[in-house]
């Protein structure tokens, strides 16, 4: 293996691989995939050496080119009429796709791009600032890192991570970073409304009242957000910026940047989420497909790595965050004797704690394990 000699991570040979040594190194310098890049490394280190799988398609085309459904909120709460044309839109893209673009969301272009521009800003900050901040320490107000799963997952991911709970209650403004702290903050507010928004058109996409997942179920509860920054990679084949996973959320709400990298599992096929100017990528999660009993899928996705880069985003994950009895199982007004509830009902903390066990490393979802039936 190829390392620079700026690099503080030893090489190692085919025969005395030491993965356990490896993430150690790295993960001590502090300095995430784009410390590696920086240092100018020609060849990937094995611990981000991925397995790949040879049924699914690598690409998006190799039988027609397909695209993840966009749709256009645009009056929604002035025409009645539009308004159901685009609850229908989301029902079907929840139910086939579990991805969906929207536009004229709400949110400003202006807004959209200062937030990926304040994520650029945090991490081309000088080394020793970002040092400071670097933590596996879940608490902290904000936790940066690269990888979250980097001591247990079977290959790191070509990523580093900033993340901050913003609800329900924010951070003190001192605890986020000065470089994009007002933007997070300004964000979180545009982001909380839009959320409020779609859980009232998914709501009527079940045939419920507008309010039930915000006020019956509390899906808005909290908000975490995730910077991701996936640096260029000299070899990208070879890894993946995200490996393949499902959200463990009710939604989430993604802005990505121009380069793309998202790809969505569609009928054994790896799907491009290419990249809208002004638009933002919703999928739904875990949790939704719990309670919906099936009804909207929540879909595995990844993030492939490229030569060109940086790529940034940011993840908005919508559930509670907060430990709580309350139990969440199938809506019992989309059950029936012909549709009987297909889960169990759990804690939000349960179902996170167990998934978060299992890691991601290509694992498939854990909802079959709160199936009625498999406990």
């Amino acid at each position: 293996m190829e390392i620079s000699k700026n690099s503080e991570i030893s090489v190692t040979t085919k025969h005395d691989y030491d993965r356990v040594s490896e993430v150690k190194a790295f993960d001590e310098t502090k300095d995430g995939v784009k410390g590696l890049v920086d240092a100018s490394v020609t060849k990937i280190p094995r611990m981000f050496h991925h397995k790949f799988d040879k049924d699914l398609s690598s690409t998006s085309s190799n039988i027609t080119k397909l695209d993840v459904p966009t749709i256009d909120l645009v009056d929604i709460h002035q025409d009645p009429t539009r308004r159901k044309i685009v609850v229908e839109q989301i029902r079907e893209a929840s139910e086939k796709w579990g991805f969906f673009q929207i536009v004229n969301h709400g949110i400003e272009v202006s807004v959209l791009d200062e937030m990926k521009n304040g994520v650029i800003r945090f991490y081309e900050q000088d080394s020793e600032v970002k040092r400071e901040l670097y933590s596996r320490e879940p608490l902290r107000p904000l936790v940066y890192n690269s990888n979250f799963d980097l001591y247990t997952s079977a290959a790191a991911c070509w990523r580093d991570t900033f993340s901050c709970l913003m609800a329900p209650k924010s951070p003190k403004p001192e605890d986020l970073p000065s470089v994009c702290r007002d933007i997070l903050l300004e964000y979180t507010k545009q982001v909380m409304k839009l959320g409020n928004v779609l859980f009232e058109l998914l709501s009527e996409a079940l045939g419920l009242n507008p309010n039930y997942l915000n006020d019956m179920m509390r899906c808005d509860d909290g908000l975490a957000i995730a910077c991701h920054y996936y640096p260029s990679c000299p070899e990208p084949e070879l890894t993946l910026g995200a490996a393949r996973h499902s959200d463990i959320d009710f939604i989430t709400v993604l802005l990505q940047d121009h380069i793309g990298g998202l790809q969505v599992l569609h009928e054994n096929n790896w799907v491009d989420v290419s990249p809208l100017p002004g638009a933002l990528v919703i999928n739904i999660g875990d949790l939704l497909q719990l309670i919906t009993n099936d009804k909207f899928k929540s879909v595995e996705h990844r993030v492939v790595a490229n030569h060109v880069g940086p790529r940034v985003s940011v993840a908005s994950f919508f559930r509670s965050f907060q430990p709580s009895t309350r139990l969440y199982g199938p809506i019992k007004e989309l059950v029936s004797e012909d549709n009987p509830p297909m889960y169990k009902e759990t804690t939000v903390q349960d179902y996170v704690e167990f998934s978060m066990a299992r890691g991601f490393d290509g694992i498939t979802s854990s909802l079959p394990y709160f199936k009625i039936g498999n406990f």
